[in-house]
């Protein structure tokens, strides 16, 4: 295999990891730009972004007002809050993903070069497969994010109410979430279809956000996993052939598994600068939002509404689901660091020269110094902590049965 086609194999490699990510984020203004992207191509992203902000923001005030302001029953206000929290929250993720524009961006260049320097069928084979996977929980989190949200959405927008004004019935659509009508009259015709598209477009945008900076962790994580699994590989074919190789040639491959290993860490500790803030408002909205959807549930749960029951259920299985894959892959990239020492142990080592068993020693000392992911630099995530979250959702919420 020619260098060139080793090198326009690696860009079709790189691209299929981070093509959702591409979908995912370009449309908000959220993929970070390159040496190649036109002056065009920054106006176009930086005019998205204005109106990004611009429309969630217009959204927000009027249903924040109603919570502050409006003399409302507490059920009532939660079922708003539900909604407000969840753009404010989705809007810090949006601002995160835009303030690590060039994070992002230097793992990107990392991972392209990754590829770039995995020229052996079975080294790109164990990367393809660990590639596969971050799509596929890409793929998931967008499906369950904006299918359960938009749902919602529809289901409110399908159910109208006829109000009486004069003379005049009028017909108007269920909005998603309620707004303070001091400021905005939703009860006029034309202002209720506007408030209603942009509601439903400031959820579309804030799903997009939350979804974007999920998949970018997944599938960064994912690729990390691939080279650690590559570096794993690596140990065991020299160790297994080192015995027959010149120490010369040992101490080469030993170099390379090492700067592998090293890099590999030095990637995982960005994708914890990036994540660990955005994983520490994840954890809170997920206790909060697994609180307040349950509460829902067992509301419509009451008055038999299945449509917004559904719904409901939907939305609580995609927060379950986002703050468990984020668990998920620091539980993983956690047990993978782990695992280089164990492998190295498992070898035949005992069969090699004393240089190169001291080597290996290094190699395991420095796996015992573990990079993870963590929600605020306080809480290491892991599928303990998931399960943390779930439980203090849960009691939160019997707290909120019992007050309201």
């Amino acid at each position: 295999m020619s260098n060139e086609a080793v090198i326009i194999e690696a860009d079709s490699n790189s691209d299929y990891s981070l093509q959702l990510n591409r979908w995912f984020l370009k449309p908000i203004g959220a993929w970070p730009s390159s040496p190649s992207t036109t002056k065009l191509e920054k106006i176009i992203s930086f005019v998205l972004n204005v109106i990004c902000f611009s429309t969630v923001i217009i959204t927000v005030i009027p249903s924040l007002l109603l919570i502050i302001l409006d003399d409302q029953s507490v059920n009532f206000k939660l079922k708003v809050l539900g909604f407000v929290s969840h753009w404010i929250v989705s809007s810090l993720n949006y601002t995160a993903l835009l303030l690590h524009s060039k994070d992002i961006r230097q793992c990107i260049e990392h991972m392209e070069s990754d590829w770039r320097t995995l020229i052996r069928e079975g080294d790109q084979h164990v990367m393809l497969k660990n590639a596969k996977f971050g799509r596929y929980v890409a793929a998931f989190c967008g499906i369950f994010m904006q299918g359960s949200v938009l749902c919602f959405c529809l289901v409110q927008a399908l159910n109208t109410v006829e109000i009486q004004i004069g003379n005049e019935t009028r017909v108007l659509h269920m909005l998603p979430c309620a707004v303070y009508k001091k400021l905005v009259n939703v009860d006029e015709s034309s202002t209720n279809q506007i408030m209603l598209f942009l509601q439903v477009l400031s959820a579309i945008i804030s799903n997009a956000s939350t979804i974007g900076i999920f998949s970018l962790a997944a599938v960064l994580a994912a690729h990390a996993s691939g080279q650690l699994n590559v570096v794993m590989l690596w140990i065991t074919e020299f160790v297994n052939e080192a015995r027959g190789k010149k120490k010369s040639d040992g101490s080469i491959q030993i170099g390379a598994i090492v700067e592998r290993h090293l890099r590999t860490l030095n990637f995982i500790s960005y994708i914890e600068d990036i994540t660990n803030k955005v994983c520490l408002l994840e954890m809170l909205r997920s206790i909060t939002d697994i609180c307040t959807t349950g509460y829902y549930i067992l509301s419509e749960w009451a008055e038999h509404d299945v449509r917004n029951l559904a719904s409901y259920f939907m939305m609580f299985f995609a927060i379950c689901y986002n703050i468990f894959i984020l668990c998920y892959i620091g539980e993983v990239l956690t047990d993978q660091c782990k695992k280089i020492g164990e492998v190295v142990y498992m070898t035949n080592w005992y069969y090699l020269p004393g240089k190169t068993i001291l080597d290996l020693i290094m190699v395991i000392a420095r796996s015992n110094v573990i990079v993870q992911i963590t929600a605020g630099k306080l809480v290491h995530m892991s599928v303990y902590t998931f399960g943390s979250i779930v439980k203090t959702g849960f009691a939160y919420l019997n707290l909120l049965q019992q007050m309201t």
